[in-house]
């Protein structure tokens, strides 16, 4: 069942010959791949975890992974309870001042598992006493080494410098991770189900947003509680593949000051899932269209302006769904713009910060 009407891409060449295209279409492949291979080593984690619990879970990621990071805030607070919070790298890399971490987790997210300050840092919080689990994609990074514990992302390799399918196989492994803590059995089934709901939101046609976001020079990409992460994501991609100056921001947090910006025709892309806090978005995006803004909405069903079609999911696995298509789109509307998103002016796959 779609949200929206039913509707799948039609044959369209354009766009389908980058790296990032077929990569992001190997997304569901990478999140069969991760779940088969980390099953036994989840199973010993959360076993650990509800032994011994941590008095917090600490992030550290830059780029999609801090993206993912915040999915792993909003999930592991609602669903496991335990207070999180991101660690800033340069603490460790710049002012060597990491504080004492004992009895917590560190949850270190890279694709590359080889920016310097992000191992500095774990190595650092590690000796300050925290349990690093590394959840990396490449094989036999330097992160990974020293970890206590590493969660194999198994996207394989992922040449473009534009993120997909790892980052969703973060996604699914963020959540077999909570799964396996918890025993909580809705999880456990939504994660059972996501590989071929991935599958079909890779199917879905986006492509009514494209006349707006061709037109963009700036723009807000919305979400609240987990989807806030999928916002994240979404914006950075618009940003690197797209030169779209797009900035995000949580549903709530658009009232306090960014609202001021919005005037007629300005382009607003909203992610949602159908849970405490789609009630306010859809009054959000009704604000925002009342004010004239241009409102593209996913997962929000009476909502106003453009409804891209969504593959009918529980609200926890939704996010990762909406992101999915939204690869399929964005990478659509960078070759429309004449532009190429497996190569970004100015980056590079592995980023070196210090």
């Amino acid at each position: 069942m779609l949200e929206g009407g039913l509707c799948t891409l039609p044959d369209q060449p354009s766009g389908e010959g980058t790296l990032m295209f077929r990569e992001a279409a190997e997304a569901a492949e990478a999140v069969r791949r991760q779940r088969e291979r980390n099953s036994d080593l989840l199973a010993a984690l959360g076993e650990r975890l509800r032994r011994d619990p941590p008095r917090a879970l600490l992030t550290l990621a830059r780029g999609s992974s801090d993206s993912a990071a915040t999915f792993a805030r909003y999930m592991v607070e609602t669903r496991a309870r335990i207070l999180t919070s991101s660690l800033s790298p340069s603490v460790a890399s710049l002012y060597q001042a990491m504080p004492d971490l004992s009895g917590t987790v560190l949850l270190a997210i890279s694709q590359s598992g080889r920016s310097p300050d992000l191992i500095t840092a774990a190595k650092q919080a590690k000796g300050q006493g925290a349990y690093v689990i590394a959840m990396v994609n490449a094989e036999d990074s330097p992160l990974a080494s020293f970890a206590d514990a590493e969660i194999r992302l198994s996207a394989g390799p992922e040449r473009s410098v534009a993120a997909s399918k790892s980052f969703v196989s973060s996604l699914g492994a963020i959540l077999d991770l909570l799964a396996a803590w918890t025993g909580e059995r809705r999880l456990q089934l939504a994660m059972a189900q996501l590989p071929d709901q991935l599958e079909r939101a890779w199917a879905l046609d986006w492509n009514s947003a494209l006349p707006i976001l061709k037109q963009a020079g700036d723009m807000y990409v919305i979400g609240r509680g987990p989807g806030f992460a999928i916002a994240q994501e979404a914006a950075l991609k618009l940003k690197e593949t797209c030169a779209i100056h797009a900035e995000a921001f949580s549903g709530a947090e658009l009232r306090h000051g960014p609202m001021a910006l919005v005037r007629n025709g300005f382009p607003v892309l909203m992610f949602g899932q159908d849970d405490e806090s789609r009630t306010s978005m859809v009054e959000l995006a009704a604000d925002l269209a009342e004010r004239g803004a241009a409102v593209i909405t996913a997962g929000l069903s009476g909502a106003p302006g453009i409804r891209l079609p969504t593959a009918s999911a529980d609200a926890i696995t939704a996010p990762i769904l909406q992101i999915v298509s939204f690869y399929r789109l964005v990478n659509a509307l960078a070759v429309a713009l004449g532009r190429d998103p497996d190569r970004p002016p100015n980056l590079s796959k592995v980023t070196e910060t210090l």
